[in-house]
Protein backbone atom coordinates (compact mmCIF):
# COMPACT_ATOMS: atom_id res chain seq x y z
CA UNK A 1 0.00 0.00 0.00
CA UNK A 2 1.15 3.49 -0.77
CA UNK A 3 1.38 5.93 2.12
CA UNK A 4 0.03 9.43 2.68
CA UNK A 5 1.47 12.19 4.87
CA UNK A 6 -0.72 12.87 7.92
CA UNK A 7 -1.35 16.59 8.32
CA UNK A 8 1.63 18.60 9.57
CA UNK A 9 3.44 15.50 10.88
CA UNK A 10 6.29 13.40 9.55
CA UNK A 11 4.06 10.31 9.68
CA UNK A 12 3.50 8.61 6.32
CA UNK A 13 0.56 6.30 6.95
CA UNK A 14 -1.07 3.60 4.88
CA UNK A 15 -4.65 4.38 3.75
CA UNK A 16 -5.89 1.65 6.12
CA UNK A 17 -5.13 1.50 9.83
CA UNK A 18 -5.97 -1.25 12.30
CA UNK A 19 -8.78 -0.26 14.65
CA UNK A 20 -8.50 -1.74 18.14
CA UNK A 21 -11.89 -0.82 19.66
CA UNK A 22 -13.52 -4.27 19.60
CA UNK A 23 -10.40 -6.05 20.85
CA UNK A 24 -10.88 -4.31 24.19
CA UNK A 25 -13.22 -7.20 24.93
CA UNK A 26 -16.51 -7.35 26.78
CA UNK A 27 -17.93 -6.16 30.07
CA UNK A 28 -17.69 -2.40 29.71
CA UNK A 29 -20.05 0.35 28.55
CA UNK A 30 -19.11 0.49 24.86
CA UNK A 31 -18.05 -3.12 24.36
CA UNK A 32 -18.65 -5.24 21.28
CA UNK A 33 -19.09 -8.40 23.33
CA UNK A 34 -16.42 -10.82 24.52
CA UNK A 35 -13.25 -11.26 22.49
CA UNK A 36 -10.43 -13.82 22.43
CA UNK A 37 -7.08 -12.06 23.01
CA UNK A 38 -5.23 -14.66 20.94
CA UNK A 39 -7.45 -13.88 17.96
CA UNK A 40 -6.92 -10.16 18.53
CA UNK A 41 -3.14 -10.59 18.50
CA UNK A 42 -3.36 -12.73 15.35
CA UNK A 43 -5.50 -10.04 13.69
CA UNK A 44 -3.00 -7.28 14.50
CA UNK A 45 -0.07 -9.33 13.30
CA UNK A 46 -1.87 -10.26 10.07
CA UNK A 47 -2.63 -6.57 9.43
CA UNK A 48 1.05 -5.71 9.80
CA UNK A 49 2.08 -8.63 7.57
CA UNK A 50 -0.31 -7.34 4.90
CA UNK A 51 1.25 -3.86 4.95
CA UNK A 52 -0.73 -1.76 7.42
CA UNK A 53 1.66 0.53 9.31
CA UNK A 54 -0.48 2.08 12.07
CA UNK A 55 -2.78 0.99 14.88
CA UNK A 56 -5.43 3.18 16.45
CA UNK A 57 -6.56 2.40 19.99
CA UNK A 58 -7.75 4.31 23.07
CA UNK A 59 -7.30 4.06 26.80
CA UNK A 60 -11.03 3.51 27.35
CA UNK A 61 -11.30 0.51 24.99
CA UNK A 62 -11.78 -2.34 27.43
CA UNK A 63 -10.79 0.08 30.20
CA UNK A 64 -7.12 -0.25 29.30
CA UNK A 65 -7.24 -3.79 27.93
CA UNK A 66 -6.99 -2.89 24.24
CA UNK A 67 -3.72 -1.03 24.80
CA UNK A 68 -2.34 -4.03 26.68
CA UNK A 69 -3.31 -6.39 23.83
CA UNK A 70 -1.66 -4.07 21.29
CA UNK A 71 1.56 -4.14 23.35
CA UNK A 72 1.50 -7.94 23.44
CA UNK A 73 0.98 -8.13 19.68
CA UNK A 74 3.98 -5.87 19.04
CA UNK A 75 6.33 -7.54 21.51
CA UNK A 76 9.70 -8.41 19.98
CA UNK A 77 9.04 -6.81 16.58
CA UNK A 78 12.02 -5.08 14.97
CA UNK A 79 9.84 -2.92 12.74
CA UNK A 80 7.05 -1.43 14.78
CA UNK A 81 4.00 0.31 13.36
CA UNK A 82 2.92 3.74 14.47
CA UNK A 83 0.71 3.52 17.54
CA UNK A 84 -2.05 6.10 18.00
CA UNK A 85 -4.13 6.28 21.17
CA UNK A 86 -6.56 8.64 22.87
CA UNK A 87 -7.35 10.21 26.21
CA UNK A 88 -10.24 12.13 27.73
CA UNK A 89 -12.59 9.26 28.64
CA UNK A 90 -11.89 8.17 32.19
CA UNK A 91 -13.49 5.55 34.43
CA UNK A 92 -13.88 4.87 38.12
CA UNK A 93 -13.52 1.65 40.12
CA UNK A 94 -17.03 0.58 39.07
CA UNK A 95 -16.22 1.12 35.38
CA UNK A 96 -18.41 4.23 35.05
CA UNK A 97 -17.09 6.40 32.21
CA UNK A 98 -16.93 10.19 32.22
CA UNK A 99 -15.02 12.78 30.19
CA UNK A 100 -12.17 14.94 31.46
CA UNK A 101 -9.60 17.13 29.72
CA UNK A 102 -8.25 18.63 32.94
CA UNK A 103 -4.47 18.97 32.95
CA UNK A 104 -3.81 16.42 35.70
CA UNK A 105 -6.18 13.91 34.08
CA UNK A 106 -4.59 14.19 30.62
CA UNK A 107 -1.12 13.79 32.10
CA UNK A 108 -2.20 10.83 34.25
CA UNK A 109 -3.82 9.13 31.25
CA UNK A 110 -0.73 9.66 29.12
CA UNK A 111 1.52 8.02 31.70
CA UNK A 112 -0.88 5.08 32.02
CA UNK A 113 -1.06 4.60 28.23
CA UNK A 114 2.72 4.71 27.91
CA UNK A 115 2.94 2.01 30.56
CA UNK A 116 0.25 -0.23 29.03
CA UNK A 117 1.59 0.17 25.49
CA UNK A 118 5.21 -0.33 26.70
CA UNK A 119 6.49 2.62 24.67
CA UNK A 120 8.46 5.76 25.52
CA UNK A 121 6.56 7.97 23.08
CA UNK A 122 3.03 7.91 21.64
CA UNK A 123 3.16 8.60 17.89
CA UNK A 124 -0.21 10.38 17.79
CA UNK A 125 -2.05 11.29 20.99
CA UNK A 126 -5.66 12.36 20.55
CA UNK A 127 -8.48 13.81 22.60
CA UNK A 128 -11.18 11.14 22.30
CA UNK A 129 -14.20 13.41 22.78
CA UNK A 130 -14.55 17.10 23.56
CA UNK A 131 -16.02 18.40 26.80
CA UNK A 132 -18.52 21.27 26.93
CA UNK A 133 -16.13 23.77 28.50
CA UNK A 134 -13.81 25.51 26.03
CA UNK A 135 -11.65 26.51 28.99
CA UNK A 136 -11.17 22.85 29.90
CA UNK A 137 -10.43 21.93 26.27
CA UNK A 138 -7.80 24.68 26.26
CA UNK A 139 -6.34 23.41 29.53
CA UNK A 140 -6.06 19.91 28.11
CA UNK A 141 -4.52 21.10 24.85
CA UNK A 142 -1.88 23.11 26.71
CA UNK A 143 -1.07 19.92 28.60
CA UNK A 144 -0.73 18.07 25.29
CA UNK A 145 1.77 20.69 24.16
CA UNK A 146 3.76 20.15 27.35
CA UNK A 147 3.71 16.36 26.83
CA UNK A 148 4.98 16.84 23.29
CA UNK A 149 7.76 19.10 24.56
CA UNK A 150 8.73 16.40 27.06
CA UNK A 151 8.98 13.79 24.28
CA UNK A 152 6.08 11.66 25.52
CA UNK A 153 3.91 12.57 22.54
CA UNK A 154 5.15 13.04 18.97
CA UNK A 155 2.04 14.53 17.34
CA UNK A 156 -1.29 15.81 18.65
CA UNK A 157 -4.77 15.19 17.27
CA UNK A 158 -8.44 15.19 18.23
CA UNK A 159 -11.49 13.05 17.60
CA UNK A 160 -15.15 14.08 17.28
CA UNK A 161 -14.39 17.84 17.43
CA UNK A 162 -16.46 20.59 15.84
CA UNK A 163 -14.93 23.30 13.66
CA UNK A 164 -15.35 25.81 16.49
CA UNK A 165 -13.44 23.55 18.88
CA UNK A 166 -10.73 22.97 16.29
CA UNK A 167 -10.35 26.69 15.70
CA UNK A 168 -10.04 27.31 19.43
CA UNK A 169 -7.13 24.94 20.00
CA UNK A 170 -5.43 25.78 16.70
CA UNK A 171 -4.69 29.19 18.24
CA UNK A 172 -2.63 27.41 20.90
CA UNK A 173 -0.81 24.80 18.80
CA UNK A 174 -1.36 23.11 15.43
CA UNK A 175 -3.71 20.12 15.24
CA UNK A 176 -2.14 17.27 13.30
CA UNK A 177 -5.35 15.35 12.67
CA UNK A 178 -9.08 15.09 13.18
CA UNK A 179 -10.68 11.67 13.65
CA UNK A 180 -14.39 11.88 12.81
CA UNK A 181 -16.97 9.17 12.15
CA UNK A 182 -17.31 9.00 8.37
CA UNK A 183 -19.21 6.48 6.30
CA UNK A 184 -22.07 6.27 3.82
CA UNK A 185 -24.42 6.34 6.82
CA UNK A 186 -22.75 9.24 8.63
CA UNK A 187 -21.73 12.13 6.39
CA UNK A 188 -22.29 15.15 8.64
CA UNK A 189 -18.60 16.14 8.56
CA UNK A 190 -18.76 16.80 4.81
CA UNK A 191 -20.38 20.20 5.32
CA UNK A 192 -17.88 21.81 7.69
CA UNK A 193 -15.13 19.64 9.23
CA UNK A 194 -13.72 18.18 6.02
CA UNK A 195 -13.54 21.54 4.18
CA UNK A 196 -11.95 23.11 7.27
CA UNK A 197 -9.32 20.37 7.47
CA UNK A 198 -8.56 20.76 3.77
CA UNK A 199 -8.06 24.52 4.14
CA UNK A 200 -5.94 24.20 7.28
CA UNK A 201 -3.85 21.19 6.26
CA UNK A 202 -5.22 19.04 9.08
CA UNK A 203 -5.08 15.30 8.41
CA UNK A 204 -8.32 13.31 8.54
CA UNK A 205 -8.55 9.78 9.92
CA UNK A 206 -12.05 8.43 9.28
CA UNK A 207 -13.40 5.99 11.81
CA UNK A 208 -16.15 3.38 11.29
CA UNK A 209 -16.07 3.52 7.45
CA UNK A 210 -18.05 0.26 7.44
CA UNK A 211 -20.51 1.70 10.01
CA UNK A 212 -19.41 -0.58 12.86
CA UNK A 213 -19.74 -3.73 10.76
CA UNK A 214 -23.13 -2.91 9.25
CA UNK A 215 -21.72 -2.41 5.72
CA UNK A 216 -19.38 -5.41 5.68
CA UNK A 217 -21.83 -7.68 3.89
CA UNK A 218 -21.74 -10.16 6.77
CA UNK A 219 -24.47 -8.48 8.84
CA UNK A 220 -27.96 -9.94 8.85
CA UNK A 221 -31.12 -9.35 10.88
CA UNK A 222 -30.50 -12.65 12.63
CA UNK A 223 -26.99 -11.64 13.60
CA UNK A 224 -28.21 -8.30 14.91
CA UNK A 225 -30.92 -10.03 16.94
CA UNK A 226 -28.26 -12.29 18.44
CA UNK A 227 -25.89 -9.54 19.60
CA UNK A 228 -24.72 -10.21 23.19
CA UNK A 229 -26.11 -8.00 25.93
CA UNK A 230 -22.83 -6.08 26.24
CA UNK A 231 -22.62 -5.18 22.52
CA UNK A 232 -23.27 -1.42 22.30
CA UNK A 233 -24.71 -1.81 18.79
CA UNK A 234 -27.91 -3.29 20.26
CA UNK A 235 -28.92 0.29 21.13
CA UNK A 236 -27.73 1.99 17.93
CA UNK A 237 -30.46 3.33 15.59
CA UNK A 238 -28.42 2.10 12.63
CA UNK A 239 -29.08 -1.47 13.77
CA UNK A 240 -32.78 -0.93 14.55
CA UNK A 241 -35.83 -0.55 12.33
CA UNK A 242 -36.64 1.30 10.20
CA UNK A 243 -32.97 2.13 9.64
CA UNK A 244 -31.78 -1.46 9.57
CA UNK A 245 -33.83 -2.40 6.49
CA UNK A 246 -32.61 0.67 4.56
CA UNK A 247 -29.03 -0.02 5.54
CA UNK A 248 -29.18 -3.68 4.52
CA UNK A 249 -30.64 -2.59 1.17
CA UNK A 250 -27.62 -0.31 0.74
CA UNK A 251 -25.37 -3.28 1.46
CA UNK A 252 -26.94 -5.18 -1.42
CA UNK A 253 -26.12 -2.29 -3.76
CA UNK A 254 -22.53 -2.25 -2.45
CA UNK A 255 -22.43 -5.99 -3.08
CA UNK A 256 -23.47 -5.52 -6.71
CA UNK A 257 -20.88 -2.78 -7.23
CA UNK A 258 -18.19 -4.90 -5.60
CA UNK A 259 -18.98 -7.97 -7.69
CA UNK A 260 -17.84 -6.11 -10.81
CA UNK A 261 -14.35 -5.96 -9.28
CA UNK A 262 -14.25 -9.07 -7.12
CA UNK A 263 -14.59 -6.92 -3.99
CA UNK A 264 -16.74 -7.24 -0.89
CA UNK A 265 -19.40 -4.71 0.17
CA UNK A 266 -17.12 -3.67 3.03
CA UNK A 267 -14.25 -2.90 0.66
CA UNK A 268 -16.61 -0.76 -1.44
CA UNK A 269 -17.71 1.12 1.69
CA UNK A 270 -14.09 1.77 2.72
CA UNK A 271 -13.13 2.85 -0.81
CA UNK A 272 -16.04 5.28 -0.78
CA UNK A 273 -14.75 6.89 2.45
CA UNK A 274 -11.24 7.13 1.00
CA UNK A 275 -12.41 8.64 -2.30
CA UNK A 276 -12.16 12.18 -0.89
CA UNK A 277 -8.53 13.36 -1.03
CA UNK A 278 -8.90 15.19 2.30
CA UNK A 279 -9.28 11.78 4.02
CA UNK A 280 -5.75 10.63 4.82
CA UNK A 281 -6.66 7.20 6.11
CA UNK A 282 -9.49 5.04 7.43
CA UNK A 283 -9.57 3.00 10.64
CA UNK A 284 -10.82 -0.52 10.02
CA UNK A 285 -11.44 -2.81 12.97
CA UNK A 286 -10.92 -6.56 12.92
CA UNK A 287 -11.40 -9.34 15.46
CA UNK A 288 -9.59 -12.10 13.52
CA UNK A 289 -6.91 -12.55 10.89
CA UNK A 290 -9.61 -13.67 8.45
CA UNK A 291 -11.43 -10.36 8.80
CA UNK A 292 -8.19 -8.53 7.96
CA UNK A 293 -7.83 -10.60 4.78
CA UNK A 294 -11.40 -9.61 3.90
CA UNK A 295 -10.76 -5.86 3.78
CA UNK A 296 -7.03 -5.46 3.15
CA UNK A 297 -7.34 -4.68 -0.57
CA UNK A 298 -9.66 -1.72 0.02
CA UNK A 299 -6.61 0.50 0.42
CA UNK A 300 -5.78 0.30 -3.28
CA UNK A 301 -9.33 0.04 -4.64
CA UNK A 302 -10.78 3.09 -6.39
CA UNK A 303 -14.43 3.48 -7.32
CA UNK A 304 -15.28 4.91 -10.73
CA UNK A 305 -17.16 8.21 -10.74
CA UNK A 306 -20.31 6.56 -12.09
CA UNK A 307 -20.18 3.99 -9.26
CA UNK A 308 -19.90 6.75 -6.66
CA UNK A 309 -22.85 8.49 -8.32
CA UNK A 310 -24.89 5.27 -8.32
CA UNK A 311 -24.28 4.74 -4.59
CA UNK A 312 -25.04 8.34 -3.68
CA UNK A 313 -28.18 8.43 -5.83
CA UNK A 314 -29.39 5.37 -3.93
CA UNK A 315 -28.69 7.08 -0.62
CA UNK A 316 -30.44 10.26 -1.72
CA UNK A 317 -33.53 8.33 -2.83
CA UNK A 318 -33.52 6.41 0.45
CA UNK A 319 -33.42 9.62 2.48
CA UNK A 320 -36.24 11.13 0.39
CA UNK A 321 -38.34 8.02 0.94
CA UNK A 322 -37.69 8.23 4.68
CA UNK A 323 -38.72 11.90 4.79
CA UNK A 324 -41.89 11.16 2.82
CA UNK A 325 -42.76 8.40 5.26
CA UNK A 326 -42.57 10.87 8.15
CA UNK A 327 -44.45 13.64 6.35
Amino acid sequence: MQTRRLGNSDLDITPLGFGAWAIGGGGWQFAWGSQDDAKSIAAIQRALERGINWIDTAAVYGLGHSEEVVARALEGRDRRPYVFTKCGMVWDAQGRITRSLKADSVRRECEASLRRLRVDTIDLYQFHWPVESLAEIEEGWNTMVALQREGKVRWMGVSNFSVEQLEHIQRIAPVTSLQPPYSLLHRDVESRQLPYCQRQGVGVIAYSPMASGLLTGAMTRERVAGFPQDDWRRNSPDFQEPGLSRNLALVELLRRVGQRHGRSPGEVAIAWALRDPVVTGAIVGARSAEQVDGFIHAGDFHLASDEVRQIEDFQRASRTSQQDAHA
